[in-house]
């Protein structure tokens, strides 16, 4: 108990750091970005400096600085347009692109979402003349601005691979042990059945009534065959071609003997046999399970219909009950192992089944329909 609690206190640790550690380089990075983009600013404010001399700059004066200025800038995209807001100067654009209209028009519509303008004033002939620059950030800006989202994207995938990875480890560890009890139960089921057999024996010798004594070999049949259903989990079964019509009525029949007589058993299949790759004692497991189920469902009075049909691939087993039906919002939930609506059980016998159907007979089982207070229908389809 020590173990599991000091346990859960060192992952609820790995995960508050691991969220501070997170939250720091997402915040160092925003804070980074501020300041780039504010350098950014800085260096386009003196760049309209430099234009500002440029323009109203005599002939012979020296402007070799604003001429460097202006030809240094090599990464931030920029469009000069006049007072009409006509393009008259552009750079560090696609140039191909550039040639179109449409793609400065667009650029200049981004420019002005992202960054405030910078006035450019001049004289010419005494007459004072306002152009403006309009710039958007640098690539590598751009770039900075998204690392926050990469870095959250990768984060979220290192945590789903080591989540998925401890899920399939402990999923594996919680088959390894129910395997473990399936098989030690089969293994200690063993022992007293071999002193039954021998029981019997001695009840027919003592001239013990024959219908009794056929009755309780039966019953030892049946616990037998429980034995040998245990013992296959966890190993894969060998699948032969046999009936399904003849598997599936001798365990609904089985229990339709030893049912209630309020309840109504309807069994509707083909005249003929239907062949399927199936392991004998664990499909009649499935089937008994789905049965059980719905007798509880119905509280032991009601109707329970069991249909079989084919196409030219599959064959489909329908159960269908009028119990008290399973709400919508945990039909997904009830073949998870040990979930269960019950006051007694363990929650395994949908899972097992699920198990048994899609894993090791490569079909599918699934709630058909379901209505609250009108029933429930099971579906099992199984590949010919």
């Amino acid at each position: 108990m020590a173990s599991q609690k000091n346990s859960q206190i060192i992952r609820w640790a790995v995960i508050i750091t691991s969220f501070i550690i997170v939250a720091l380089i997402l915040w160092n990075t925003y804070d980074f970005f501020k300041k780039f983009k504010t350098e950014e600013r800085a260096k386009m404010e003196i760049l309209a400096k430099a234009y500002e001399r440029f323009s109203t700059a005599d002939l012979d004066a020296e402007i070799s600085l604003e001429s460097k200025i202006i030809g240094n800038n090599h990464n931030i995209p920029m469009i000069i347009t006049n007072e009409k807001d006509s393009i008259a100067e552009w750079s560090n654009l696609d140039i191909e692109k550039s040639k179109e209209s449409k793609f400065l028009q667009k650029q200049l519509s981004i420019m002005k979402g992202q960054n405030k303008p910078l006035i450019i004033n001049y004289i010419v002939d005494d007459e004072v003349f306002t152009s403006y620059i309009y710039y958007r950030d640098s690539d590598l800006l751009t770039k900075l601005k998204y690392y926050p989202v990469a870095l959250i994207l990768i984060l979220f995938l290192f945590a789903s691979v080591i989540y998925l990875f401890f899920k399939s480890n402990k999923v594996a560890e919680q088959n390894k042990l129910w395997t473990g009890m399936a098989k030690e139960t089969a293994h200690q089921i063993g022992t007293p059945l071999s002193s039954l057999l021998g029981w019997i024996e001695i009840l027919r010798l003592e001239n013990t009534d024959e219908e009794t004594v056929k009755e309780i070999e039966n019953d030892v049949h049946r616990l037998n065959t429980i034995a040998e259903r245990f013992s296959k989990i966890g190993s894969i079964p060998i699948l032969k071609k046999l009936d399904i019509v003849y598997a599936t009525v001798s365990s609904f029949n089985y229990l339709k003997s030893r049912s209630s007589k309020q309840v109504e058993f309807i069994f509707k299949a083909p005249k003929k046999e239907i062949l399927a790759n199936i392991n004998l004692q664990l499909f009649s497991w499935v089937i008994e399970n789905l049965v059980k189920n719905a007798i509880d469902a119905m509280e032991g009075k009601g109707k329970i219909e069991l249909i079989i049909s084919e196409n030219e691939k599959n064959v489909t087993i329908t159960i269908s009950d009028t119990g008290k039906g399973i709400p919508k919002k945990i039909q997904q939930q009830i073949f998870s192992p040990g979930f269960t609506t019950k006051k007694r059980g363990w929650g395994l016998g949908l899972s097992l089944a699920k198990r048994i159907i899609e894993d090791y007979h490569n079909g599918k089982i699934s709630v058909l329909k379901s209505e609250i207070n009108k029933g429930t229908t099971f579906s099992i389809s199984l590949n010919k």
